[in-house]
């Protein structure tokens, strides 16, 4: 667990389910859906249906809660793009508009970088999003990370074309940060 003012990160307990299952599932159109990866199809379905499923995430290593004040607010997470080479990546939603462009999901994900290149021996960290999340962007410039890729028109969203955008930081970038930002 890793707090930081408000803000906690931490792996999921069997308590986090019903709250989970409401943020994600509850809703055909949930309002976060619209900014987090729109382009594929998202399916509510009943809690009875989603236990199964939420069953299998408690004490995931690369799947957390993210609670601000002490309430489960959304979710950090990663995936081996090439665990080989341990090409990482992250990801997180925040499920409420409410939540939204207040700093919160630069602080979780500064708290769960700082995780991960404490705990794995990774040289890289990174996110893809779409150029019409333009929040995710400003998170990732914010947080030292480097535009690494732009796959323009790579992705369809209610009649248009946006590009798919990959953001990165190096181990030796993130950690440079930390000391300047400590001085």
């Amino acid at each position: 667990m890793y707090t930081v003012r408000e803000v906690t990160i931490r792996p999921i307990t069997k308590n986090d389910l019903p709250r989970l299952w409401e943020l994600i599932y509850k809703d055909e159109q949930p309002e976060w859906k619209k900014w987090d990866a729109p382009y594929y199809p998202h399916q509510a379905m009943s809690y009875e249906d989603f236990l199964p499923q939420g069953e299998k995430w408690i004490g995931l290593e690369n799947f957390w809660v993210i609670e601000v004040k002490n309430i489960v607010r959304g979710i950090v997470s990663y995936y081996w793009e090439h665990e080989y080479s341990k090409w990482l990546e992250i990801g997180i939603v925040f499920h409420e508009a409410g939540t939204w462009g207040k700093g919160l999901g630069t602080t979780a994900l500064r708290l769960w970088i700082d995780h991960l290149f404490a705990t794995m021996p990774l040289v890289r960290v990174g996110f893809s999003t779409w150029s019409g999340n333009e929040r995710m962007m400003r998170v990732g410039e914010k947080l030292g990370m480097q535009l690494e890729a732009r796959i323009r028109k790579a992705r369809y969203y209610d009649g248009q074309y946006y590009d798919s955008i990959r953001m990165g930081v190096l181990r030796e970038e993130w950690e440079k940060n930390i000391i300047q930002a400590q001085s």
